[in-house]
């Protein structure tokens, strides 16, 4: 497998995502948003030379027309090899909707077997870059985790940024924070973009602390994974129906409460893609212009430590698929079969 060609080949998957979506951005239509996002991604992927499964996606074959858990995609000719795939076409949808930072495209990928099926309930998460990597512990406090990596980066608690998502559950979890002296930054959405954020000394951004999307947290882990970052999760059900969704998709043994290592949540040999839709501390987003756009990516491969910044231009003239006009037209070829 060379996961050097296949890590472009991602990138150019989650641009098409991208820029399909970010069309939409302020319109106040979270569903064609998401809507715009998926279609892009899902033609996108079918000329990738690989027999791909997505694990972690839209959802439930019946919740989802496209980019389910279960469906295969990719060329899936002889000799391409078998991956799962962990994506979200737009990780924010309400930010790129209502014109705020942080929504991006991205896909996470590794050999089969390699990246945790997740069931769609909670997880609590804590997350942040190499520096703190074999320090922070899920199963102590926010306060025990915040000395420690403030010790591991020689500064203080008081200089340290913990990012947060901005729900009610989280009042104690702020409110400790807060008294522990950290500063923090509340987001409403888009954790995936701010666990990354954390392996980036340039965001300011130190840890990640919180109750977020299970699925996300394995698409989180598969890019600190990456960058050699750290993170642990703990599922969190909410009542009997997700633990019991929970063990439909893991198993009927699986205990719950486990606090989950990053290598149990992505393994070997992983890449991963990521494209700014709207502007956030990490991605620029989707800029147009007459006759094209640019766009902001970030590709990373966890065999070589490599990680990427890529700003690409994209001339329409050349590259009709990139307009909406365009992405309907192949959508509506009889040759692009959803269910090949």
């Amino acid at each position: 497998m060379d996961d050097r060609n296949l890590a472009l080949d991602l990138v150019r998957v989650t641009e098409a995502a991208s820029i399909a979506c970010a069309r939409t951005m302020g319109q106040g239509a979270p569903e064609r948003s998401d809507q715009h996002a998926v279609s892009a991604m899902r033609a996108a992927f079918e000329p990738i030379p690989i027999h791909g499964e997505v694990v972690i996606g839209e959802g439930e074959r019946d919740e989802a027309p496209m980019l389910y858990i279960g469906e295969m995609v990719g060329r899936r000719q002889e000799g391409d090899p078998r991956m799962d795939i962990a994506l979200d076409p737009l990780e924010g949808t309400s930010l790129c909707a209502h014109g705020r930072p942080g929504a991006i495209s991205v896909i996470a990928m590794a050999p089969e077997g390699h990246l945790l099926n997740a069931p769609d309930i909670y997880m609590n998460k804590i997350a942040c870059g190499p520096v703190g990597r074999g320090v922070i512990n899920i199963d102590r406090s926010p306060t025990w985790n915040l000395e420690r990596l403030a010790e591991a980066k020689g500064t203080k608690v008081s200089d340290l940024t913990a990012i947060i998502l901005d729900r009610p559950r989280h009042d104690d979890l702020i409110e400790e924070v807060r008294e522990a002296g950290a500063r923090i930054k509340l987001i409403s959405d888009g954790d995936v973009h701010a666990a990354i954020a954390t392996a980036d000394e340039d965001t300011g951004i130190d840890v990640l602390m919180g109750i977020g999307g299970a699925p996300e947290g394995v698409v989180s882990a598969a890019a600190l994974r990456c960058v050699g970052g750290d993170m642990q999760g703990r599922l969190w059900a909410q009542d009997d129906a997700q633990e019991a969704r929970a063990r439909k998709v893991m198993g009927d043994d699986v205990d719950i409460d486990a606090t989950l290592e990053l290598q149990e949540l992505a393994g070997e040999d992983l890449l991963f893609a990521a494209t700014g839709v709207t502007d956030g501390e990490l991605l620029d987003g989707v800029r147009y212009f007459a006759d094209g756009c640019e766009t902001h990516s970030i590709v990373m491969r966890s065999h070589s430590g490599t990680i990427r910044y890529i700003r690409a231009e994209h001339n329409f003239e050349r590259k009709p698929h990139y307009t909406l006009e365009g992405l309907h037209k192949k959508m509506d070829d009889p040759k692009f079969d959803l269910e090949r």
